[in-house]
This record gives C-alpha cells, sequence and structure tokens, in this order.
C-alpha cells in the first residue's frame, strides 16, 4: 500500500480475529473467516479493517503478551483447511464436529479450551502424516518456506522446550533457560527432537499459508487490512529467551500513573536495549515489519510512545509508581548541592523516613479495639525488625538495605494492613536514586513528606531545575523518536498509523506529522484538559493526519460509556443535540457515530460492537458484557469477545448495512 493513501478519508472497522464467528470455526474465529467478513464490510461500504495482534501467545488470552514477534496464533488455524484433513480419519472428523457444537455455544470464547482441543486435533492430524511433512520439511516446499522464515528454528526449539516444561517461564527451565545462537542450532539440528520441531513450523507455515489467501481476498475486496504491532515482548517469550542482548534486564516497561490507575501499570515486558539493537542497523525490528507486510497494507505502532521514552519500573516491583523514564536527563548529587543540599538532605528527599508514632498510630486506627496493646506492640516491633533500620536515636526510620522493591515488602509477610501502610511509604519520596548520584523525580513527587517539607523559594528553585532537566530529555526524546521511527518507515510500504495515548511529550505530535504517521484520537479523551470544564475538542480541529474512534479495545464501547460514564449533558452540548436521549439506542448511536465520523481525520474507524448498535437487533442485555478488555485485571473475560451472530446472520440485517453505509458518507466537519 502507497503511503500516499494517509491522503484518502475512509471509514474503518476494529475487530479480533477471535471474535468473528462462521459455520467453520471451532468456537473462535479463524483467519479464513475474514474473508467472509470483507464482504460484509464492503456491503458497508467499509474500506479498512484493523484487527488487534495475531502472534501466539500461547494460552494467555492476551494478543498482547505474545511468545513471538513473528508466529502466528494456532488458535486461528483453520482445520479443515489444512492440506492433511482431506486424508484424516473419522475420528478426528468426528472430534472437530463435536468441538464445534461444544464451544459453538459459548458467548464469549474460552482460549485455554479451544486452542487446548485445536492442538491435539493438529497433533492426531500430524502423527498420521509426519513422515511426508518431515520430507517436505528435509527436501520440499516445507524446507523452502524454512529458509524463507528463518525465526522458526527458534521458535519450533523454544515452543519444544515450553511445552517439555509444562508451559513455564524459560527463566524456570531446568536447562537451557541460558542458550547461544550455536546452542539453539545444536537443538535444532537434534534429530531425536526433528519430529516435535517439525510439527510447530508445519503448523507456522499453514498459517502463514491461510492469512496470506484471508489477506488477499481483503484486499480484492478492495478494503485496506490494518494489524497491529505491540512495541514490547513478553518477558516469557521466544525473543526474550533467544536475543537477550537487545532487551535490558531488570526493568519493566509499563505507564505511568494516571487518573485510571493511581499507582501506574507494570507491564512485566521487558524494555528494549536500543544502542545494542542500532549495532546491526535494527535488523529485528526490519525482520518484523517485513513479516508483517506479506500481510497489512497498514500497521497500527501500539504504545508508539516507547520509541521516545519508556515508563520503566524495577522487576521487584508490582506497580510503576516508582518508574522513570528511560533515557531522561538525570538530576545529579552535584545539582542537588548547588541547591544547597547536604548529604543528609539529599537522603531526605529520595529515601522514604518513617516515624514511630507513624506505625503506632497506623496499627492503633487499624486494630484498635481488636487487639490488646502488647499485641499492638508486638506488631510493631515486627515491622521495626523486620522492614526498618533507625537513624542514630532518632523517633525516625528508613527501609531496610535488603528492601529494594514491593515484592520484598510482601515477602515480610507482615498484617494486610501493616504491608499496606509500609508499601505506601516506600512510595513517599521526592526523588527516586536509580543509580548512584543520578535521581529521577518520582510521579507524584509534589504529595511526598519531603516536598512538602520545602519553603516556597526551595520549591520555586526545584521546579526550575526540573523543568530544564525536562527540556533536556525533550531535545533526547526527540532525536531518539525520529532516529526509531525513520527506521519503522523507510523498512516498509505499510501506512503506520500511531497510538499515541497517555502522558504525550510535545516532541512526540511533531514527530509523527514530519514523517505522516497518523496519530489517535479517541473523542472521549481528545479534550482541552487544561481548560475549565475540559471541554471537547471540536471535530473539525481533528488533525486530517490522525485516526478518529470513539472507543478502543481497553475502554468501555460507546453504548456503556454513554449510560454510566459519560457527562450526558455536557456531550449532548458538544454535539449540537440537547436532546438526546439518557439511553443508548440505535438511534443515539447514529447521531454520536456520526458526529464522530465528521471528524477531519482521515481514518474513522470504529469498534464493531459500536457499529452493531446501530441496530436494535444486536444489544446484549448487559453493555458490560460487550467490552473486549479491561484493563487492570486479569480473568477468562478480557480479549474472548465474539460477535452475538454469524457474520452470515449478520449481513441479512439491512437496517445495519444501511445505517453503517451512511457513516462512510459523512463529510468532514469544516471550520
Amino acid at each position: 500500500m502507497e503511503k500516499q493513501a494517509a491522503d484518502k478519508r475512509l471509514l474503518g472497522v476494529v475487530i479480533p480475529v477471535g471474535a468473528l464467528r462462521t459455520k467453520n470455526g471451532i468456537g473462535a474465529g479463524e483467519f479464513s473467516d475474514l474473508a467472509e467478513f470483507a464482504l460484509l464490510c464492503r456491503k458497508m461500504k467499509i474500506k479498512l479493517i484493523q484487527i488487534l495482534p495475531v502472534n501466539d501467545t500461547g494460552f494467555e488470552s492476551s494478543p498482547y503478551s505474545s511468545l513471538t514477534a513473528f508466529g502466528l496464533h494456532p488458535l486461528y488455524l483453520s482445520i479443515d483447511g489444512l492440506d492433511e484433513y482431506s486424508a484424516a480419519g473419522s475420528t478426528v472428523k468426528n472430534r472437530i464436529k463435536k468441538a464445534k457444537e461444544k464451544f459453538d455455544g459459548y458467548k464469549r470464547f474460552s482460549h485455554y479450551e479451544i486452542l487446548k482441543e485445536k492442538l491435539e486435533i493438529c497433533r492426531e492430524i500430524y502423527e498420521a502424516n509426519k513422515n511426508d511433512i518431515a520430507k517436505s520439511a528435509e527436501n520440499g516446499a516445507l524446507s523452502e518456506w524454512i529458509g524463507q522464515n528463518a525465526w522458526v528454528k527458534e521458535y519450533a526449539v523454544f515452543r519444544r522446550l515450553k511445552e517439555k516444561n509444562e508451559q513455564k517461564s524459560w527463566k524456570d527451565w531446568k536447562e537451557y533457560g541460558e542458550v547461544s545462537a550455536s546452542d539453539i542450532e545444536k537443538l535444532w539440528n537434534d534429530k531425536t527432537m526433528r519430529e516435535e520441531h517439525f510439527f510447530w513450523v508445519w503448523l507456522q507455515q499453514a498459517l502463514d499459508i491461510q492469512f496470506t489467501k484471508a489477506s488477499k481476498a481483503i484486499t480484492d475486496a478492495g478494503i485496506i487490512l490494518e494489524g497491529d504491532l505491540p512495541i514490547l515482548m513478553n518477558d516469557d517469550s521466544c525473543d526474550v529467551w533467544a536475543h537477550p542482548e537487545i532487551f535490558i534486564k531488570g526493568l519493566s516497561a509499563g505507564a505511568p500513573p494516571d487518573m485510571y490507575s493511581p499507582d501506574g501499570q507494570n507491564w512485566g515486558f521487558p524494555i528494549y536495549n536500543w544502542e545494542e539493537q542500532e549495532k546491526d542497523n535494527f535488523a529485528w525490528w526490519r525482520k518484523r515489519l517485513a513479516v508483517a507486510q506479506k500481510y497489512y497494507q497498514a500497521y497500527r505502532i501500539d504504545h508508539v510512545l516507547g520509541f521516545f521514552r519508556i515508563w520503566a519500573s524495577s522487576h521487584n516491583d508490582y506497580t510503576s509508581a516508582l518508574g522513570r523514564y528511560v533515557p531522561y536527563m538525570p538530576v545529579s548529587s552535584g545539582d542537588l548541592k548547588r541547591l544547597g543540599f547536604d548529604k543528609s538532605r539529599i537522603r531526605w528527599v529520595s529515601k522514604p523516613h518513617i516515624r514511630t508514632s507513624e506505625i503506632w498510630d497506623t496499627l492503633k486506627i487499624n486494630w484498635g479495639g481488636m487487639y490488646t496493646e502488647a499485641e499492638i506492640k508486638a506488631a510493631a516491633d515486627r515491622i521495626f525488625s523486620k522492614a526498618l533500620m533507625r537513624i542514630n536515636d532518632e523517633e525516625l526510620w528508613l527501609f531496610k538495605k535488603k528492601i529494594t522493591g514491593e515484592k520484598d515488602i510482601d515477602s515480610l509477610n507482615l498484617h494486610p494492613a501493616a504491608r499496606n501502610f509500609l508499601f505506601k511509604k516506600w512510595h513517599d519520596r521526592l526523588f527516586l536514586e536509580y543509580q548512584k548520584g543520578r535521581f529521577f523525580p518520582v510521579w507524584h513527587f509534589r504529595s511526598s513528606t519531603a516536598y512538602n517539607s520545602f519553603s516556597q523559594d526551595e520549591k520555586n528553585a526545584l521546579e526550575a531545575l526540573l523543568e530544564k532537566r525536562r527540556r533536556k530529555s525533550e531535545r533526547v526524546w526527540t532525536q531518539l523518536g525520529m532516529k526509531l521511527l525513520s527506521v519503522l518507515t523507510e523498512s516498509s510500504s505499510m501506512l503506520p498509523c500511531a497510538e499515541d495515548l497517555g502522558a504525550v511529550p510535545d516532541c512526540v505530535p511533531r514527530v509523527l506529522s514530519k514523517l505522516r504517521i497518523l496519530g489517535l484520537r479517541v473523542v472521549r479523551w481528545f479534550r482541552a484538559w487544561d481548560k475549565e470544564g475540559s471541554p471537547y475538542i471540536p471535530f473539525e480541529e481533528y488533525p486530517q493526519l490522525s485516526v478518529c474512534t470513539a472507543a478502543v479495545h481497553d475502554s468501555s464501547t460507546v453504548r456503556e460509556w454513554w449510560e454510566k460514564e459519560a457527562d450526558q449533558e455536557q456531550f449532548s452540548g458538544f454535539i449540537g443535540v440537547p436532546s438526546l436521549p439518557k439511553i443508548y439506542n440505535p438511534g443515539t448511536a447514529k447521531i454520536i457515530l456520526s458526529k464522530t465520523a465528521s471528524a477531519r481525520s482521515r481514518f474513522r474507524v470504529f469498534q464493531i460492537q459500536d457499529l452493531l448498535h446501530l441496530s436494535n437487533n444486536w444489544y446484549s442485555e448487559n453493555p458490560a458484557d460487550e467490552r473486549i478488555n479491561v484493563p487492570g485485571t486479569c480473568n477468562d473475560f478480557n480479549w474472548t469477545y465474539r460477535l452475538p451472530a454469524m457474520i452470515g446472520e449478520i449481513a441479512k440485517d439491512k437496517e445495519l448495512i444501511l445505517s453503517v453505509a451512511q457513516l462512510s458518507k459523512v463529510k468532514a466537519a469544516k471550520k
């Protein structure tokens, strides 16, 4: 796809592949189902289909927790589309039939159950054909495919070892937890493991063939297919295992605190070693894009902010309250000394100090009336002895040196009230000293005890210093973002679309604009937050070089937002329809989605759930059931959304098709 396609104003839809429903699937959507979905989209005048990541995540349902940057997910394999299926026995075919009957009744699909069943069926088919597959892998079509996809060797070895170790993280394997390239090559060539390796290779070739075919069907329908490239890799992934040199150990990526996550988000994913990657001209990223370009004409750059700076926390913390930006121009010991800080005051601002009275007060508040004075004293003594060390003879305490993070506090097995108190105090500092003499201001530093002990003059001097460091850091972020994103844009003809949500530094929109990368604008969050009432940004002021959407996979649907979260009066006034119903219905949906479609953005993209609400036929009883993911939660609900009916049934809804098609005709709002 030519990047000039960014100049075309298109209507798009977002759908996870697993959400698709056809008569052919086994309880969850498959790549082949995309062809039928494309026909429905063509009727709706939709010109872009955006899917969530489709790389193999194993039994983890989150598509952003991948085991591989290159391999596709076996969950999306159409078993009856395999070349070997026609020769499969009645036992296999009956098993597939029963699986379809069992799983098709689920309102949301069971990632674990379906994947387990499909892999077992694939094993049966493989066992019946393994000799022919081995011949092909050694001197045939499969061998040629392996030569064109060298990544599959380490992937197959990794998957085989992971299965041998009962799906445990590679960090917990008794052997081969740390390997070199020669170790992996030796394991790949182990003749005793040949059949196991060829199984995973055979699956990947089949997935590649099926996804390529589906991609072509979408293109033939005149529709762009947009993929999703997560910036980060799961710590327990083939890539981190096989290429540890391109990652930084000990730091975990995430997001800083915000109104939804007051302690931030700690994703548990390692951050990149950009200096190391630059040595081979970012070959790993270029390979990722080359593989993606086989299927996609456009791609979403997940968390594009991470190419400028990444919010990183210690692996020893659960939260990211004490995270820091990498890179960042640090505050030094010399900077603090120039502000008049001596050694003890530098300690005061960078290490949590706890007064004896705080311990007693906390225990009395939580335990008063339930425990005797002696029991409370014993609990306090336990905290002092296990977690804290006294400063001389003062009634003031520091954490022991062995306490390096929240996980260390947790390991002390203290009462929950004491644990929570220590967690809170662990965060109570102005600076994080992440290396000796190098400091980063913690996110909530203005709430810290240290900061609030300053005079106004001291606060002003400190704020001036931090502003200087921010400006210097911004220049570093600009250079890094330009360098890394230039690698992406020059390595592929795909159109890049960036997910640029969160705490966005000023340099991000400038770099994206210069490289003609589309940014993301979510209506409910695209507001003038610094102005009174946080007014919504008018649709005529949306940048043309952007993707406008009403909801994302991590948010509620428009329906749930309208009924449970929105300031209806303010939003109704914003769109100029003061009489908008308080209960969501197709009429409400048509007005809100039409107004959204009037944004000047090149792409106006809607979640499939939000489009389905244009018809009365597809409403769930509970709007929360229509969500894809609820951030900060881990359960069987997330990432398992399914369409409410087969694609063929939805295609019969003429009212829906007409209403969606009308969105494509909405003209851009004028200034």
